[in-house]
Parts: C-alpha cells; structure tokens; sequence
C-alpha cells in the first residue's frame, strides 16, 4: 500500500476535516512541510475552501528554510501569497505569545523529524503543547516518518538538563515519530490539552531499504538546512555532537553531519584506535578515511583529515548500527591519541551561556568525563547507555501508532 502522511490523509478526506470547519487554524511548518506532489503545506491548506487558514508559525531555520546555522533568527512576516501573519518561534521568542495564540483556535504542526532528541522541532513541539494546554487551544499533528526508524540508543537526559535541544528525559535516538512524541509530552508533562494526531497510512519503520523513510516513494526534503539525505538522517543521534566539540562537522562541505575532522588529528590512526577500543560500536556500516576542506563554518578554507559514516551501501545493517556509540568512540580515541587535544568547544549554544554545549547536547555531562577520564572503559559507558536503552524501550510502547 503506498504511503500517506498526516498532510495528504487530511487534504484527501473531507471527513477527517469536518471538526475543523468554522475554526481559525494555525499551521506550524517548515520546508520539509509538503505533499505527495511537493507542494508546501500552507498553498495546500489555504486552498481548501472548507478550511480558514489564519496564521502560520516557522520554528527554527524558518517556514520556507531561510536560515543556515544555530542561533541564526528568523523574524516575523506577513506571507505574500495568504496574506496571513507568519511568527517565528526562532527570534525575539521561541514560545508563542499570548497575542499569537489570540490568532488561532486549532494548531496544525506539520514538521519533519530526524528522531534525534537534540533537533529543536522536538522541543518546539513542547513548548506549542504547552502553550496549547494554558491557553485552551486545540492541536493537531499531521504525522510523518521518523527517518531513523525505531532502534533506541543513549543516555537518557538528566533531570535539570532540559534546554531548546534537550525538551524532556528522552534517549538520544528515541524510535517515535511526531504523533507519537505529542502522546509521549501529554503524558509526561501531565498536559490537559486536546490533541489530535492524523496517522499515517502504509507505514513500515522495519521495512527495507529505507527502515523508517518510505526510500523511493517520497522525495527527501531537507527539514534544515544541513539535513540533506536520509544517510545523514541515520548518522545524526552520534554526528550531532560535534556541533559541541572542536571538531568539523562537516558544515560547509556536501555531506554535512555524515564526516568528521580537522587539520590537525591524524584520521587513520583515530580510525585504528577506535578499532582498538571497542570494535563492536562500529558495527553497521563502513568508516572511510577521508579529506575535505569546509567553505565555511569551523576551519573553513584549512584542509581536514576525516573520518565519512558510509550508511547508504549494501554494509548498513540498520538494527545494529550505533550512531550515538560510534561518534562516542571516535571522541574516547581522540582524546587518547591527543590527550591535550581541545576538544570541547566553549561558546553561546542555542542561548545557553554558562553550560558545555557537549553536555546540553547530551542531557548531562556523563559522556564528556567518560571521554575525559583516562581510566573509564568503553563497557563503563555502555552499561549506563543499555540501562537507560532498556527502560525508554519498555516506557514506549503505549505511545506507538504504528
């Protein structure tokens, strides 16, 4: 059965839409908001006639994907085409105000996901649950796919350690989806909120080659600026966290998020020790020794030595690859062959002034002083990790769609 996401069941059923007639809607959307047919989903909700379509909200990077990089704001406009206020959760605030709640009675959130509990997306869905429940407004999620599919893998987020990229005590590769992850903060925030999720019919998170993104059916939007394909997608619970360290990301190359590195690390020997160390958390896939030199963002225009995640070959063995342990590793060996080595990057991270961003990034600073202290085994970590794994996988099937 072909794939139908939330945006295109509500678009085709008249019936699905029938509660929302008469009522001021909002849409929350961001670039990778479209149909079947690539249309965006505000053209395709403000043409319905039965439906009102009075504002529309862009979280981070922007409705339409104007915005590159982190704590890069986007401001509030009046759409040209709609002629309807448009708010950015991402600028002066990153939750509505009172006078943008005023503009709607049901919310429409209609946003792609890579199912990493560091995108902001996640977060931005709490915060709109919450100023829903406050506020008596209804909402609706039009669900899609999680891309990562279903695997667990992480720490869990320490309470206290909740920031714009770390919304709730989630795993860093959490196996919901939007809908899903709506059901998850109602019951954990104890929220008093209508909510509405629109499933989606056809699909199959085990399902090969796309094992959670309907590969060959739906074309890839980029949800962010730096999400370019689904093999980043599958890299992102481990790569993210370079956006915490000293290290390229690989922002300002064509594979961003999928490589590491720098000028001055020598790539096969980090290769080689992460080999060493714990030959199991590369399983899944195959590391490349590479070179790259950014066109901007950190080292831009110094030629790297690096470090490529190949997921997209016929190596990727989905189930047990570990994205969050492998990238892990790769710090662990670092900091082995280069025990000064200033790893860890000190600056503002998503309006976070006082805290590491490697450890906002990660929900504690565990995983920092497990890299840091030469005496901690990779089984140290692991343990910790499989403790907190074991109990999100046994939380989360009550708040399972599919």
């Amino acid at each position: 059965m072909p794939i139908r996401l939330g945006l295109d069941r509500l678009l085709a059923e008249p019936a699905l839409r029938k509660p929302l007639a008469g009522k001021r809607l909002a849409l929350l959307a961001h670039p990778a908001s479209v149909t079947a047919d690539l249309t965006h989903a505000i053209d395709a909700l403000a043409a319905l006639p039965d439906l009102h379509l009075a504002a529309a909200f862009g979280p981070q990077h922007g409705l339409r994907g104007d915005k590159q990089d982190n704590m890069v704001e986007s401001l509030d406009f009046l759409d040209p085409q709609h002629g309807i206020p448009v708010f950015s959760l991402y600028g002066e605030v990153r939750r509505p105000t009172p006078a943008m709640l005023d503009t709607f009675d049901v919310l429409l959130i209609d946003l792609q996901d890579l199912g990493c509990r560091i995108y902001t997306f996640i977060t931005t869905l709490r915060y709109m649950l919450e100023a829903a429940a406050q506020h008596g407004k209804a909402v609706w999620v039009l669900d899609r796919p999680n891309p990562a599919g279903r695997p667990v893998e992480g720490l869990t987020l320490r309470s206290g350690w909740e920031s714009f990229v770390g919304a709730g005590p989630l795993p860093m590769r959490h196996g919901l989806t939007m809908g899903e992850l709506a059901r998850w903060f109602i019951a954990e925030l104890g929220l008093d909120v209508e909510c509405e999720v629109i499933t989606m019919d056809g699909w199959q998170p085990e399902a090969a080659p796309g094992f959670g993104w309907p590969l060959g059916e739906r074309t890839w939007i980029n949800p962010s600026p730096n999400a370019p394909n689904l093999w980043m997608a599958r890299c992102y619970a481990g790569t993210v966290m370079l956006e915490g360290t000293t290290l390229s990301e690989g922002r300002g190359t064509t594979r961003p998020l999928e490589l590491f590195g720098a000028p001055d690390i020598d790539a096969r020997a980090v290769i080689a020790e992460m080999h060493s160390l714990a030959p199991d958390w590369l399983d899944g896939c195959r590391l490349r020794e590479c070179w790259f030199e950014p066109t901007f963002h950190k080292h831009a225009g110094k030629l790297c030595h690096g470090v490529q995640m190949h997921v997209e070959d016929s190596s990727y063995r989905h189930q047990i690859f570990r994205p969050w342990r492998l990238q892990t590793l790769a710090f662990k060996a670092i900091r082995r062959q280069y025990p000064d080595y200033p790893l860890w990057r000190d600056f503002a991270y998503e309006y976070e002034h006082d805290r590491l961003a490697i450890d906002l990034i990660n929900g504690s600073p565990i995983l920092r002083e497990w890299v840091d202290d030469p005496a901690a085994a990779p089984g140290d970590l692991d343990a910790l990790a499989r403790t907190d794994e074991a109990a999100w996988t046994a939380a989360r099937p009550e708040f399972l769609l599919y």
